[in-house]
């Protein structure tokens, strides 16, 4: 694997500045570069400037190009203009792995643009500067830097959350879904009722591929060697599964009903993404990490979503997977239901279309079923290849699995799906799409 090659500007296909490609190439642009920047923005004004730059070090994390914390000071001080900083790269250039994941940001830009429109109906970090160069997939963003767990009270932002682990992390997580289905729902209705810009189609367009289930690559010889691997891994480790995803009866289930998916993927994929009332511009990776919370004066919980690398028009189901995957167990156990009519009424009451509970949650089943065999089968090979020994482990909230995203996340994930399966019946959702013809 080689290191891609070095580039230390790029010119911005929005701005039209010169743009700092990697953390040394910003250090050495300095408070120069970040006024022009923001000026260019619109996130200061023409008479005001970034004075100094007072720190500029490495943010650890994500799966893409280098974050940094940045903290400045303005020739004027004002409020709302803040000094805390985040910044993004979309290059990671020692890592050719990770630099293939530039294309991420391309979208990211013109979203940042958009938020910045008055009224934009959800929160989001303050965006100072963003710009991005299409041929080569070079971008930067600078946002206003979320303070989790910084301050306390009134307006405080919570404590960061990571991804699965909300009976660590909250005493009742029902709340937490509720802003976050709430504010997907916001985002879905605002365009949909024209509220965004009157570009908006146009910037983002739909692409029926990217914005839906994942398109199943397997033939039939390579879906039996999947669910093989499934049952494989419920027989060697049952201890992680709940017994009734691992028993011999719902075992040939899945068998019958992912091979009828696959052989019906066209149909399956024409429902999912055939109904415009039913695709939106969204955050398609809203999990809990990707969110922060704070409360109000009368004690309100609100959420607002970081990160939206690969923002665009998604399916439904596309969204509330992305959003309700990792959430608590009990959440898919006793509150689906309840968070799926209320995704359907505030995208009905912000000025989306009127759809039904039920239509939102048929299109997710059937999101998941097509999604699940293209992607979530494979999750036991990546459980064991990141964590073998967790065929050891006592269960699925084993302390082993801490420090082991990749594995926790995955069995985590794997076990909403299968519960779900087997809840909804994936084969009987598949017959009643085929009886409406």
């Amino acid at each position: 694997m080689t290191e891609p090659e070095l580039i230390d500007l790029f010119t911005g296909d929005h701005t039209g500045l010169a743009v700092p490609a990697h953390a040394e190439a910003l250090h050495a642009a300095g408070a120069d570069f970040l006024t022009r920047a923001f000026r260019a923005f619109g996130a200061i004004d023409g008479d005001n400037a970034v004075a100094r730059v007072v720190e500029l070090v490495p943010c650890a994390g994500g799966s893409t190009g280098d974050k940094l914390f940045l903290t400045v000071e303005y020739a004027r001080p004002e409020p709302g203009l803040d000094t805390r900083l985040f910044v993004k790269f979309s290059r990671d250039f020692v890592d050719e792995r990770r630099d293939r994941q530039r294309w991420e940001m391309q979208s990211e830009v013109p979203f940042e643009m958009l938020t910045r429109r008055p009224g934009f109906p959800i929160r989001v970090p303050r965006a100072y500067f963003a710009d991005f160069d299409g041929k080569t997939g070079t971008g930067l963003i600078v946002t206003e830097r979320i303070a989790y767990g910084e301050n306390t009270g009134e307006g405080a932002i919570e404590p960061h959350r990571r991804k699965c682990l909300d009976h660590l992390t909250m005493d009742d997580p029902l709340p937490y879904y509720r802003e976050v289905v709430t504010a997907l729902a916001r985002l879905c209705a605002a365009h949909k009722a024209g509220r965004l810009a009157p570009d908006i189609d146009a910037v983002f367009p739909f692409d029926p591929v990217t914005g839906s289930a994942d398109p199943i690559r397997y033939d039939a010889a390579g879906l039996q060697a999947e669910l093989d691997h499934c049952f494989a891994f419920a027989e060697r480790a049952p201890q992680l599964l709940p017994p009734e995803v691992r028993s011999a009866e719902f075992h040939a289930q899945m068998a019958r009903d992912a091979h009828r998916i696959r052989e019906h993927e066209a149909a399956l994929q024409r429902y999912l993404t055939g109904n415009r009332d039913l695709v939106a511009l969204c955050h398609w990776n809203a999990h809990i990490d990707n969110c922060f919370f704070w409360r109000d004066q009368a004690g309100d919980l609100h959420t607002g979503l970081i990160d939206w690398g690969r923002v665009g028009q998604i399916t439904f189901g596309s969204i509330l997977w992305g959003g309700l995957s990792a959430a608590h167990h009990d959440i898919w156990d006793h509150h689906i239901d309840e968070l799926l009519a209320l995704f359907a009424s505030e995208y009905h009451a912000h000025g989306g279309p009127l759809v039904t509970k039920e239509e939102v949650e048929f299109h997710l089943t059937l999101h998941m079923a097509t999604m699940g065999v293209s992607r979530v089968l494979a999750f036991p090979e990546v459980i064991l290849f990141r964590l073998p020994e967790c065929v050891e482990a006592e269960g699925p909230q084993d302390a082993m699995f801490l420090p082991v995203d990749p594995a926790r996340n995955s069995l985590h994930i794997y076990t909403v799906f299968l519960k779900f399966w087997r809840r909804q019946d994936f084969g009987a959702a598949l017959d009643r799409l085929l009886a409406r013809g």
